[in-house]
């Protein structure tokens, strides 16, 4: 692959700091998660759940801080999920033909739109981590510089490889669509039992057991877990129950999100070859 990719990338950023709206929506979204679902959720639960006894000797977390980690992962989520439309209006209006005439190849055009739609992903999750810093929401507390530069560096990494896996997933679905609308219900279709089939807003423990083992699958499951451990640490308390994610836990869950990204870069280029633009 050569780095014919760049152009592509440089394209989708140049639309999205150019089209306001487009910016603007992107960059208050996570905002909003925030302020109003996360402050409404976390006062709700926090007050239920005050009665709980915590675990003696083990930090307590507060469920703001507790579902930031999951806000990350929703708000990523939704915003990879949409992100490979711009290929289906592309294709539509005949653009993505017109790329195709030109010396890049359709890894170079699947490249740069997945990377395109990670840099975007790392200002809102940027975004998170800072504004949430003022409403509570305790990310690295106790942290040394030094740790939390590495936790940043984690979580930015495993953000990285699940926007891509989604972007990819997102591709597929717009190079086989021909109408937007098709392509919304398919999306909202899979964010559903994604969204409710994951522990981003609250513990799995109670869920049915089929459910339980499904969500151990689920990539959002694996990020939100990936980002409590650098972000809360791997020993913590909230709402009564004790978790403890050990490094063996941490790295299963990077490497299932790396096999999750590279089995939906198979897909999508197998969709983009065998599909005529």
């Amino acid at each position: 692959m050569s780095l014919a990719f760049r152009a592509v990338y440089w394209r989708e950023m140049v639309k999205f700091f150019r089209f306001k709206s487009v910016l603007f929506s992107s960059l208050i979204q996570p905002v909003m998660w925030l302020a109003f679902f996360g402050l409404a959720m976390s006062k709700s639960f926090d007050k239920l759940t005050s009665m709980i006894p915590s675990t003696p000797g083990v930090p307590t977390v507060d469920y703001l801080t507790y579902m930031g980690a999951g806000i990350i992962a929703m708000d990523v989520l939704f915003s990879s999920l949409f992100g490979g439309t711009t290929l289906l209006f592309d294709k539509k209006f005949s653009l993505l033909k017109e790329t195709l005439a030109s010396p890049i190849s359709r890894i170079n055009i699947v490249v740069g739109v997945g990377l395109s739609g990670m840099t975007k992903a790392f200002i809102q999750t940027a975004i998170i981590i800072v504004f949430g810093r003022f409403i509570g929401m305790n990310f690295f507390k106790g942290y040394d510089p030094i740790q939390t530069l590495v936790s940043v560096v984690g979580i930015f990494l495993l953000v990285g490889i699940f926007t891509l896996g989604f972007l990819f997933l997102s591709g597929s679905i717009a190079i086989t669509v021909e109408q937007p609308e098709g392509m919304q219900s398919i999306l909202t279709l899979l964010s559903m039992p994604l969204f409710f089939i994951s522990n981003a807003l609250y513990p799995v423990d109670a869920f049915p057991e089929i459910l339980q083992f499904l969500s151990i699958f689920n990539p959002l499951t694996l990020l939100a877990d990936g980002i409590r451990y650098f972000a809360l640490g791997s020993n913590f308390s909230v709402m009564g129950g004790h978790y403890i994610y050990t490094t063996a836990d941490i790295a299963m869950s990077f490497l299932g999100l790396v096999f999750f990204a590279l089995t939906m870069l198979s897909v999508v280029l197998w969709r983009f070859n065998k599909v005529d633009i």
